[in-house]
């Protein structure tokens, strides 16, 4: 018989109002790439780059959402999301990076209303990387220009869903549309420029501020933040100065770029010392980090795996980026002699080690460094899993792998939750099978196949198990069956 006295642990629940949903981006799902004026992103021409994605594979028609966004949103009801996070595509609503288009900013609204009229809460994300590419030949994320330009898109979005949204996230992973983008040159605009990353990192900041002053005069009701990526970073060996300083630089490049401005206003001491010299300095202006660190309501936080790091090189060397055939260069501005070592935990289908409590520690450390003195709340806006999915002879996609990894990482968050973190919500990423940036269509994380051929959705069994979860409001027994 089982122990009576462990027969508690066996439900673990949510607490009251926590939100249980799911996301995806504009690009990578919506498709219509050149319909009802929409024009290029930047993801449209760097897909076109000989080598920049796996199979020459780009969104032009990605999930086909853009049309089929009804009978996605009745995929949301029946797992039972209490919210969806989906991002505005800019080259839609402003094409070109000019006047408002009327037909690309219609079927925002009619999304919003789909949700509404489901009971599933909008989440609404203004940048998820698709710059219109008439910017990116202006300058892109380097020119300051283009953080002003991000307000007007902001005011432009909210003119026509304020009245019905009411939480808004200014950009998702700046440090993806920054270091990845403009220095390592693995993602939209492929750029491999350090001064630029910087200047670009610097600029999605300040637009972020100017977004979050502009709608917060709008409507001082508005719920508004930011999504970042952060990871946990620790030394190989925590004896070894090297490896110590190691951890320091990816803990500043990754996380504290971003954390420190916006919670502290300012750059910290190290991360200058790093890479102020590289182009930082040059792009502050007086009165920047007073914008920048413009009070915020709300912290994503998307979470994939940890970093374990060292001055010296690893026997094994862990791989993650897309094998495109387009060179990269390292996306840290001043990590030279840093290595990425394996911790020997098992991996996804990216080559992404598996380490759920990464995530009770990273989301216990914001807190307590960042959101909680500054009144913030916490949310797991991104976590999830690409596996190599087969469907079965039935047509079921029986993901165990993802499904361990999903129950895994929410018992994570509970963990948080139970040594003092509040936390509000978890994400899943991704609601669909999508277009996986660099990967193209080579990876899904999605809790649904999509057939790309027939465009078929079909709920694969750890979109079952999240549906469970969300019934029980909790981790059961049965959430795994």
């Amino acid at each position: 018989m089982p122990d009576a006295a462990a027969a508690p642990s066996a439900v673990r629940r949510f607490p009251e109002g926590f939100l249980l949903g799911a996301a995806a981006a504009a690009y990578q799902i919506e498709g219509a790439a050149h319909e009802d004026g929409r024009t290029d992103s930047i993801w449209d021409a760097f897909s076109r780059v000989p080598g920049a994605v796996i199979n020459a594979d780009n969104g032009d028609v990605a999930c086909d959402h853009y049309h089929r966004y009804r009978d996605d949103v009745a995929l949301m009801k029946e797992l039972g999301l209490d919210t969806y996070r989906f991002s505005t595509s800019w080259a839609r609503v402003h094409p070109d990076g000019g006047p408002v288009n009327p037909k690309g900013v219609d079927f925002y609204s009619r999304l919003v209303d789909e949700l509404l009229e489901q009971g599933i809460l909008p989440w609404l994300t203004l940048y998820h990387w698709d710059l219109p590419q008439a910017l990116e030949e202006q300058g892109g994320w380097a020119n300051r220009d283009t953080a002003l330009r991000f307000r007007d898109y902001a005011l432009t979005m909210h003119d026509a869903l304020g009245d019905r949204v009411k939480v808004w996230t200014t950009l998702n992973e700046p440090w993806c549309s920054s270091f990845l983008s403009y220095t390592g040159g693995a993602h939209a605009p492929g750029r491999q420029d350090v001064g630029a990353g910087l200047r670009a990192a610097h600029h999605l900041l300040l637009g972020h501020g100017l977004a979050v002053q502009a709608l917060r005069e709008r409507d001082a009701s508005l719920e508004l933040g930011i999504t970042l990526n952060l990871t946990v970073a620790k030394p190989v060996d925590p004896t070894r100065s090297g490896d110590l300083d190691a951890a320091r630089r990816i803990d500043g490049q990754f996380n504290r770029v971003f954390l420190d401005p916006i919670f502290r206003g300012h750059y910290a001491g190290d991360l200058l010392a790093d890479v102020g010299h590289l182009g930082l300095r040059d792009a502050i202006l007086p009165g920047d980090l007073d914008v920048i660190s413009t009070p915020i309501d709300a912290l994503g936080v998307n979470y994939y795996h940890g970093e374990y790091v060292s001055d010296r090189p690893a026997e094994h060397p862990l791989g993650g980026q897309a094998p495109t055939d387009r060179p990269t260069r390292s996306p840290f501005p001043a990590a030279e002699g840093v290595h990425f070592h394996s911790q020997d935990l098992p991996q996804t289908g990216m080559g992404w080690e598996v380490q759920p409590d990464g995530l009770r520690e990273l989301l216990g450390r914001v807190h307590r460094e960042y959101a909680g003195p500054a009144g913030v709340r916490l949310f797991v806006t991104e976590n999830g899993a690409a596996y190599d999915d087969e469907v079965a002879p039935d047509g079921a996609v029986h993901d165990a792998e993802r499904t361990e990894f999903l129950l895994g990482h929410l018992s994570a968050v509970l963990d948080a939750i139970d040594e003092g973190t509040p936390v509000h919500g978890y994400f899943y990423w991704s609601i669909l099978d999508n277009f996986e940036w660099a990967w193209g269509y080579d990876k899904r994380f999605g809790l649904v196949r999509v057939d790309y051929d027939t465009q078929e959705r079909t709920v694969k069994d750890s979109g079952h198990a999240y549906r469970r979860v969300i019934r029980d409001r909790g981790l059961t027994a049965a959430s795994a069956r």
